[in-house]
This record gives C-alpha cells, structure tokens and sequence, in this order.
C-alpha cells in the first residue's frame, strides 16, 4: 500500500551534515521525496509536534520510571511529571537549530523507515540503520547530561501520526506528487 510518512531530521543530524546521506538512504530504496524543507521549529510547532497528550505523557513518564527504578535510582516524580519534563526537554531540542522535515511517499514507508532508523537508543541500533552507523548516545547519558536522548531523526510511527504530523508541518500546496522514472518497474503488475 502507498503511504506517506513524516521524517525530521533533527538538530544533531543538521549540525552534523548528514541531512544528505541520510536522504539518499531513503531514495535509494525506492521511496519518493515529496517535500522538503529546512526550517526552525517555532515552540508553538514543536508543542503541537510533542503534543500534550496526557495518555502519551503518562506512557512516557511510566516507562521512564520503570528505567530509572531499574537501574536502583529512586524517582519520586509521578509518570505525569516525567512526561511533561520529557516533553519540555523533547520540545527545547528540535527548536534549538535548524532541522529539515520531509515527506516520503511509498509502498509500506511508515514500517520501512522506522526500520531504517534503527531503535530510539542509538547505541541499541543495528548496523546499517541511520541510528546505529551515525549515534552512539544512550539515555543513560541523556539522562544524566539532563536531556532528551540524541538520535538524529523522527518517523511518524503510523498512518494516523504520519497524516497529523505532516499537517504540522507542511500545507498541502508544499507536497509535490510526481512520477519517479523507476516507477513503473517498482510497482508494475505481472
């Protein structure tokens, strides 16, 4: 099935100059950019992005409770508190520089880039995905450095995120449909 998908490249992949690289992973695969930019997320577009969701808070908030008890560290925050600091942390990083947002468009993009990407911990990435051959941070260090976990790119992480996230961050008329040359062999029909 063609879906599209929201990829950002966020602050540490700009700074770092891998915005081509990790660009041409994606096309290489067959997956068609249909828009592009490099642009500064506003606080109120990194609000709506990180959006204040109060089962997502709590979710987030729950498992990092869970990590931190884990590993012996007494929290005495409640999840909600966790997940609005994550949240205010998350927002503050991919609006402290520039980042690129782009839209794929493809057979299965949303599963195949997250695939790509590589797990949310860099250094649990696999080889070969964009985390694992270009992060190394974990959030152990994140955590103690007092911010969010640097892993160089967001995927929408499903058809109904993907569809409110390239809302947030393109109007229609910045989407740009076309035929890719290779088309007709990527997706013919015997």
């Amino acid at each position: 099935m063609i879906e599209r998908t929201l990829v950002l490249l966020k602050p540490d992949a700009v700074q770092r100059a891998l915005v081509g690289e990790i660009v041409s992973r994606f096309e290489r695969t067959g997956f068609k950019v249909v828009a592009l930019k490099l642009c500064y997320a506003s606080k109120e577009t990194a609000g709506q992005h990180y959006a204040d969701d109060q089962a997502w808070l709590k979710s987030v908030g729950e498992k990092t409770k869970k990590s931190y008890e884990a590993k012996g560290i007494s929290v005495k925050d409640d999840a909600l508190t966790i997940g609005n600091r994550i949240r205010q942390q998350l927002m503050d990083f991919i609006s402290m520089s520039p980042i690129v947002a782009v839209v794929l468009e493809g057979h299965d993009v949303i599963g195949k880039v997250r695939i790509m990407c590589g797990d949310t911990a860099p250094n649990k990435s696999a080889p070969g995905t964009i985390r694992g051959d270009f992060a190394f941070d974990s959030y152990g260090l994140a955590d103690t450095s007092g911010r969010p976990i640097q892993n160089l790119i967001h995927a929408s992480d499903s058809v109904e995120s993907a569809k409110r996230e390239i809302a947030i961050w393109f109007k229609e008329s910045e989407i740009h449909p076309y035929q890719r040359v290779d088309e007709a062999l990527l997706y013919r029909k015997m």
